[in-house]
């Protein structure tokens, strides 16, 4: 889980902590650490998809980061306070704060249905409309497509939700608890103390990641002498640096965007690493499967094309960011279709289904199944129409 959460009863407080959460984070940071600093063709194959990741990727979602969480922090938008004075539209409001990228808004409308503040139906429009902190990569990497899928789940969660409020009616399985949402009080963490080091490699980082995407070679261009590269080394070390920083960083994943109590520039940093570690888990996936097997992972999805988005879909249900960044990952890579990304980022709810599971378990899995229904006929009807 990307986090720990408890209903503090006496308080009347959903208190967001980390407790057990360090130890998991730990495991898999290390692991690919540790498969980074292999001496063999394995560990040439790791690195080099670690400098890819982090250049190719990591970057830009870095300085989108920048421009989203540095907006946020200038606006403070009141999201109860929007819903208060919108009640005649709250359906479209969740549908609009879901589609935001990450998942600061939509929790906070799961919040606001527990409260019994707004409709089951709006409840269902959050979770189909979000896409979590996978928004950050794909609209990073590919803006228009981004916006595009931001457009539709924020369309498709307004229909959802009226027809889901018109078959139920607005107070289907609504609470009328009294909670507000805490996060744990910290607000610096260990981790914090790297953030230096950290934008000091970002910085020319995102410089090379520019002539990356144009195809220019920087080294050649430097006329950097032949056995060292700054492009490698730049890369290899923003990589290992985040993975690091991420592995040890106590804060649950969603915490670190959108905790508003927290100072600007480790928001950014850490939801950063984050992404960059689920992104390089990504290129993993491929680049170890090609290596152990010499099969081509492309060739698998196209074979099994017409089940694609259906995976993707299935993929959704899993609670967090974490799984759906690997499937935009393989998206912009090109191993999987647009549908199936289209299928992913409808039916997967981010980080808001924590709260809503801890909190109203049967809410969130009913909601959740109906985010399936838009999610598989938007998706195969993509495929059937444009693919």
């Amino acid at each position: 889980m990307n986090a720990f959460i408890t209903a503090v009863i006496e308080k009347k407080t959903i208190l967001i902590a980390n407790e057990g959460r360090l130890l998991k984070k730990s495991f898999l940071g290390f692991a690919i650490l540790i498969m980074a600093f292999q001496v063999n063709d394995f560990g040439d194959v790791v690195r080099q998809a670690l400098i890819d990741a982090y250049l190719q990727v990591s970057v830009f979602v870095g300085f989108t980061l920048f421009i989203f969480i540095g907006m946020d922090a200038l606006t403070k938008f009141n999201i109860p306070y929007v819903l208060d004075k919108t009640k005649k539209f709250h359906v479209i409001m969740a549908s609009l704060l879901g589609a935001l990228p990450g998942c600061g808004g939509a929790i906070v409308v799961v919040t606001q249905y527990i409260q019994g503040r707004i409709s089951f139906g709006s409840l269902v429009a959050v979770l189909t409309a979000t896409m979590g902190d996978a928004a950050f990569l794909l609209l990073a990497a590919e803006p228009f497509t981004g916006l595009f899928i931001f457009a539709l789940g924020a369309s498709v969660g307004a229909l959802t939700g009226y027809i889901v409020d018109k078959i139920h009616g607005e107070s289907y399985l609504q609470g009328n608890s009294k909670l507000k949402v805490e996060f744990e009080k910290l607000k610096k963490t260990f981790v914090s103390n790297f953030n230096i080091f950290w934008t000091l490699i970002f910085l020319p980082g995102f410089i090379v990641g520019l002539f990356v995407a144009f195809q220019q070679d920087l080294d050649q261009i430097l006329k950097i002498p032949e056995g060292f590269s700054i492009v490698a080394s730049l890369g290899l070390a923003g990589a290992i640096l985040s993975i690091f920083m991420w592995s040890l960083n106590p804060l649950s994943d969603f915490q670190c965007s959108t905790d508003r109590t927290r100072d600007f520039l480790s928001r950014v940093v850490d939801t950063t690493n984050f992404v960059t570690t689920w992104v390089i888990c990504g290129f993993l996936v491929f680049e170890i499967f090609m290596h152990i097997t010499s099969y081509d992972l492309k060739t698998f999805f196209d074979i099994y094309l017409p089940f694609v988005p259906l995976m993707a879909i299935l993929f959704g249900f899993l609670p967090g960011c974490g799984p759906q960044i690997v499937i935009t990952t393989f998206y912009l890579n090109g191993f999987i279709p647009l549908s199936a990304e289209i299928g992913n980022a409808i039916s997967n709810d981010g980080d808001a289904l924590f709260p809503a599971i801890a909190l109203a378990p049967r809410a969130a899995i009913i909601a959740t199944l109906y985010s399936a229904i838009p999610a598989f006929i938007f998706a195969y009807g993509y495929m059937f129409l444009f693919e």
